[in-house]
């Protein structure tokens, strides 16, 4: 069964690949299962249609059959538990990608998005250099124990994995910022994630996504 994700008809990220249906979009390609999308307008995402998938109306949904996810981790979750490719066979091996996933979403992702909220919402607030300062001094702790765990490696734990997955679309909202040139290691880590055939393939679909908008 071919399942249904849904997405933005008109991506705040403008083609940047930060949309978080890039990341269940280059899972989907890594594993070879083929996909339809769903566009929607940010009106629909509070409709009770679409509130029906997702209760916080956001993107991304997941429809396979009977089966709705939301939750872009989840959704990655689900896609690499059914096929192979994403997590180790080793049961070890496995828990440890789970948890760089959680790890993914859990510990780095959050201050750099509230980075990203805090550029867009609280650039006028008196309080805005301090909020920034408070904001990059966090991200820079994370990302120094990140990059101090994947020293030299080409990934995370061994093969690359559903951690790797997350961990790059994590920190591709760090492109263009001088706080992940920083980290050498970790700047080459991203590199290597977007030079993979899937996440190729994912991005170009997520951009036509864009351009179509653009110029209809």
């Amino acid at each position: 069964m071919t399942p249904t994700i849904t997405a933005f008809v008109r991506s705040p990220d403008r083609g940047k690949g930060l949309a978080r249906d890039m990341r269940v979009r280059w899972a989907l390609e890594e594993v070879g299962q083929s996909y339809d999308v769903r566009l929607l307008s940010f009106k629909a995402l509070k409709e009770p249609g679409h509130l029906a998938l997702h209760p916080f109306g956001q993107i991304p949904t997941y429809e396979e059959g009977d089966l709705v996810l939301f939750e872009s981790g989840s959704i990655v979750l689900h896609i690499a538990e059914r096929h192979a490719g994403l997590l180790p066979s080793d049961t070890k091996a496995r828990a440890r990608a789970i948890t760089w996933m959680f790890a993914a979403l859990n510990t780095v992702e959050p201050p750099i998005f509230d980075r990203d909220l805090a550029k867009i919402l609280e650039r006028d607030e008196p309080w805005y250099e301090q909020r920034l300062h408070v904001l990059e001094d966090s991200i820079r702790k994370r990302l120094g124990g990140l990059s101090t765990r994947l020293g030299d490696a080409d990934w995370l734990d061994g093969a690359f994995s559903a951690g790797d997955l997350l961990m790059v679309s994590v920190l591709l909202r760090l492109k263009g910022s001088n706080i992940l040139d920083e980290y050498p290691n970790l700047s080459a880590y991203v590199a290597r994630g977007e030079a993979r055939p899937a996440f190729k393939r994912a991005f170009e679909a997520q951009f036509a996504v864009f351009t179509a908008a653009s110029t209809g």
